[in-house]
């Protein structure tokens, strides 16, 4: 596995940091790695924006024969969903078992045409363990995840657009130019509301709807006091583009 600075010109350097996997099924090594790599970012305030991606044509077919994830002791997908940053996942060919429960942790996921997504560890004799059972069913609906599981259902690219479990597909052959255009896009907005809105998405998505709405108005205040916030404003009167600090 990778783990690299992406290139999107000097201005973005340090800003922008890519986990890129190897494409094949998932082993004990690999897991471990993508581990540490998340958690070398937990701390890492400069960074802005994480890309999560494989090379070849499959994001990962599942685990290999030497990964047992009950037994491996540590959670990749749990690994990912802490980073305070927003995680974009690019999505092609095969994308099964653990490599879709990697991709569910992932804030913005973004397909290929050749992008199928399957959770069939039932027909394996097991079940998902890395969050599969829960972020499934939040991001397509509890009818649609129960097909995924029960009945082993595999999605295609458009299907997944269409039940939300992605963001947007790509024309063939333009991922890397879609995620590229992704990343720019969240560069734009301040690091600090881009933070705070991840929260107040994943954090209140567990909550009943008053306390989801308290959580909102809470992160609002904070935002308000923050130098990024007076930067907006000033950029916005100046007619300027804002040069945010994330502070």
């Amino acid at each position: 596995m990778r783990y690299e600075v992406l290139t999107l010109g000097s201005a973005h350097e340090g800003l922008v940091r890519t986990i890129e996997l190897s494409g094949r099924p998932l082993g004990r090594r690999e897991a471990a790695e993508l581990v540490d790599a998340a958690e070398s970012l937990v701390e890492d305030r400069s960074v802005r924006v994480v890309v999560l991606r494989a090379t070849g044509p499959d994001f990962c077919p599942g685990p290999a024969d030497d990964l047992d994830p009950l037994a491996l002791g540590v959670d990749p997908a749990a690994a990912l969903a802490r980073l305070r940053p927003p995680v974009v996942a690019a999505v092609a060919g095969h994308c099964r078992s653990v490599g879709l429960e990697l991709v569910l942790a992932a804030d913005i996921r973004l397909a290929d045409p050749t992008a199928r997504f399957a959770l069939p560890d039932l027909g394996e004799g097991r079940l998902p363990c890395w969050g599969g059972t829960q972020r499934l069913p939040r991001a397509v609906g509890p009818s649609r995840a129960a097909a995924l599981l029960l009945l082993g259902e595999t999605l295609s690219a458009g299907q997944a657009h269409g039940s939300g479990l992605v963001a947007g597909v790509s024309a063939p052959g333009q991922l890397a130019a879609a995620i590229d255009a992704t990343v720019e896009q969240l560069l734009a907005v301040a690091p600090l509301a881009l933070e705070l809105a991840k929260e107040a998405v994943h954090r209140g998505s567990e909550l009943p709807l008053r306390d989801g709405l308290r959580l909102e108005g809470a992160l609002n205040h904070l935002l308000q006091a923050t130098d990024d916030r007076a930067e907006g404003l000033a950029a916005f009167f100046a007619k300027r583009p804002p040069d945010f600090a994330g502070r």
